[in-house]
């Protein structure tokens, strides 16, 4: 009786084990690949955050810290994280966390381009949606060398930035932003917009005029007779006399008179000293 007592005290023992080992291995299961996160949400990891910056903004967001620790140590993440935009998804494991962040697996953000009068608001605009800051921003866009690689120079670059919604890696370098929208700007234009060049302006040309006119009136009927009203002028060999012109000059957009003082000021720009378009756009036009 007493042997199968200890038989029973020995099998009781193991199963007892074999119970704490299989609720081990469900808990490290759990915490390794179940959910740790519980709902949507946005993470920027910006090329300036260190690695508890990049803790201080995931934790709050996911679940399983102690998992999270042991596996990206495993990675080596500490030192191999990609900065980005990434998304957590509800469902999400501390495993593909860790993985996203160690192979850079961002998602696009959407940019929108919006009416702009000078390079350095287009550049704090971008900022506010861009890693990058508005200091980088602004020497990319002034930029003659990188200009050059484009195919244009330093005062006809502003006109690429055709007002538009597009997307784009968070990281963007400012360079490979310029890049990018150098290719959007040759889409913009068509063979249907390049037939409709009538006035035997070039594209640069077109965009430039396309500034002054915006910046004249920003009713759409009328932008077609304000134009018409330029095109004739530059065919007579006439000075364009366009007031936003001299705002441009003076970098004053708060004018709402132009006086005859005004009209003196020199400038490549000012279009009542100076025949034909200006070097380059007043504005990104749209």
């Amino acid at each position: 009786m007493k042997r199968m007592t200890a038989k029973k005290r020995l099998l009781v023992v193991f199963i007892a084990a074999v119970a704490v080992g299989a609720t081990v291995a469900l808990v490290f299961i759990f915490q390794f690949f179940g959910d740790a996160v519980r709902e949507r949400s946005d993470l920027y990891i910006s090329a300036r955050t260190d690695y508890p910056g990049l803790l201080d903004s995931l934790r709050p967001r996911t679940d399983h810290h102690w998992a999270f620790d042991r596996y990206a140590g495993r990675l080596e993440l500490e030192r191999s994280f990609k900065p980005g935009h990434y998304v957590l998804e509800p469902g999400m494991n501390v495993v593909e966390i860790a993985r996203m962040l160690k192979l850079g697996m961002q998602t696009p953000v959407r940019v929108t381009l919006n009416y702009a009068r000078t390079r350095a608001f287009l550049a704090s605009r971008l900022a506010r949606q861009l890693d990058a800051d508005s200091a980088e921003l602004m020497r990319a866009l002034t930029d003659p060398q990188l200009a050059r690689e484009v195919g244009t120079d330093s005062l006809q670059l502003f006109s690429i930035f055709i007002p538009n919604t597009y997307e784009f890696y968070w990281t963007v370098s400012p360079e490979d932003f310029v890049r990018r929208m150098r290719k959007e700007y040759d889409r913009f234009w068509t063979p249907e917009r390049d037939a409709r060049r009538r006035s035997g302006l070039s594209r640069d040309e077109v965009m430039t005029l396309a500034s002054i006119v915006t910046e004249e009136t920003n009713k759409a009927d009328e932008m077609p007779r304000v134009a018409g009203v330029y095109i004739n002028r530059l065919r007579k060999g006439m000075p364009l006399q366009a007031d936003p012109t001299v705002k441009y000059a003076l970098q004053d957009f708060s004018l709402r008179r132009i006086l005859h003082k005004h009209l003196r000021t020199p400038s490549p720009y000012n279009t009542y000293l100076n025949k034909g378009l200006p070097p380059g756009p007043i504005a990104n036009p749209g």
